[in-house]
């Protein structure tokens, strides 16, 4: 169910999909642009009923409950906000159950931060006949690749189980400048998480900070500059690009911890080189257990074309490895 006619008590069965979710986090996402305490007041006075019967604001809802909604007033949308459009993403797997897409370098995600809407948003405004669709996990918006989303909340709640348990294989390339040696390098630092004054999110190794492991296997390497493939042991926020920062081999084109100078020059193309205009980091490989069969599934995104032709304009790399 996607938008309430809000002048009119509704009566709402709740499909498979929606079953499991507390009543509070579904009216949140299912009454778009009310704030929340209003859902926290209809929810205490007991205007929001399930089954005929009050309920508190921790009920988890059933397959075939009845959802009494009241009617809801809102806000106008400030003049000049526009609806968010559709969009379809390339489809890497979809089923009853998931839906994976290759996302591109520059999208976020979700809204948030200074973004009115990302994939999430742009995919439901798509498929409005679909009852359930959530983030499984996230890509930085600079980062493209491998995007997990659970149609259902059993898949959600079964993937949200194998990350935690370690049991899913997440695998990036990035290419980072320096002369990287190493052909396997773990990398455990621990990174703190913070936000700067102007509301932008950040992260430094920090003693006492969230654990974190990135194994790093060396690819390719030309002068002064390394293909690295990126295994994540923990997902903290901006893992891989910090670790690499942090041992002096900065991504390629990482406006946020990378080599600013070097961004600047490589944004141009030169004699020999081709124009790198994005962070090389993309999400390649990921392996884990489907949430309905069980199956070991091992999805797969091609690097993008254009740093695939970034990658050519360096020529012959120097070493390589398997």
């Amino acid at each position: 169910m996607k938008d309430l006619e809000r002048n009119s008590v509704q009566l709402v069965t709740i499909a498979e999909e929606e079953a499991g979710q507390r009543i509070d986090n579904y009216l949140l996402r299912v009454c778009k642009g009310v704030p929340k305490s209003h859902i926290y007041r209809i929810l205490r006075s007991g205007e929001v009923r399930v089954n005929k019967g009050r309920i508190d604001q921790l009920y988890r809802l059933e397959t075939g409950d009845v959802v009494r909604i009241p009617p809801i007033r809102i806000a106008e949308k400030a003049a000049g906000s526009a609806p968010v459009p559709g969009a379809e993403f390339a489809i890497v797997h979809e089923d009853s159950h998931l839906l994976v897409i290759d996302k591109p370098a520059g999208v976020a995600v979700h809204g948030g931060s200074g973004v009115s809407y990302g994939v999430i948003e742009q995919l439901r405004a798509a498929r409005p006949q679909a009852k359930f669709l959530e983030l499984v996990h996230r890509l930085d918006r600079e980062t493209s690749g491998l995007l997990l989303l659970a149609k259902k909340r059993s898949a959600l709640t079964n993937l949200h189980e194998q990350m935690r348990d370690g049991t899913t294989d997440k695998r990036y390339l990035t290419l980072v400048s320096g002369n990287w040696t190493n052909p396997r390098q773990h990398v455990k630092l621990p990174l703190h998480k913070y936000t700067t004054s102007d509301g932008e999110r950040r992260v430094v190794v920090q003693a006492g900070g969230q654990e974190a492991h990135t194994v790093f296997n060396l690819l390719r390497r030309w002068e002064g500059f390394a293909l690295l493939e990126a295994e994540l042991k923990t997902g903290r926020t901006h893992q891989i690009r910090v670790h690499l920062a942090s041992s002096g081999f900065p991504i390629a084109g990482d406006e946020k911890y990378g080599d600013f100078a070097l961004n600047k020059q490589l944004q141009k193309a030169n004699n020999t080189r081709g124009a790198l205009k994005r962070m090389f980091l993309h999400a390649y490989r990921i392996t884990f257990q489907h949430p309905e069969t069980d199956k070991p599934m091992t999805l797969t995104a091609p690097l993008p074309a254009e740093c695939e032709r970034f990658l050519v304009s360096l020529g012959q790399p120097t070493s390589k490895h398997s």
